[in-house]
């Protein structure tokens, strides 16, 4: 492999992880919005039986499948979450193996030119 394939591979590699860390950041917004509806379902379902805004079983039944609802696509999110975050480790040491392949050379300190 050839400097230049190895140049272009990491680039690859830098726009599929810069990718990667947009689906784990939506992944991490819809875990936090799931948790948020949980804990309002949770909320509205204390305040229902406590007959603050009445015994209404539309929102008794509207409070446990908010919380089922949160509970569900929160599992589904972290399983997400995993895989994303397990890609760009993946790609992260792929780079690193890349660019340790390739013959760095070192530029010594030289005065500047004046243009």
């Amino acid at each position: 492999m050839t400097e230049d394939d190895s140049t272009d591979e990491i680039s690859e590699i830098e726009d599929r992880i810069e990718g990667l860390a947009v689906i784990a950041e939506r992944c991490r917004k819809v875990s936090l919005a799931s948790k948020i509806a949980i804990g309002g379902g949770f909320a509205l379902l204390i305040v229902t039986v406590l007959g603050w805004l009445g015994a209404s079983e539309v929102v008794a039944l509207g409070s446990i499948a908010l919380i089922i609802g949160g509970i569900v696509s929160l599992g589904s999110n972290f399983g997400t979450l995993r895989q994303t975050e397990a890609a760009i480790s993946a790609a992260e040491a792929r780079r690193s193996d890349l660019i340790g392949r390739i013959d760095l050379r070192v530029v010594h300190d030289a005065p500047m030119k004046l243009m």
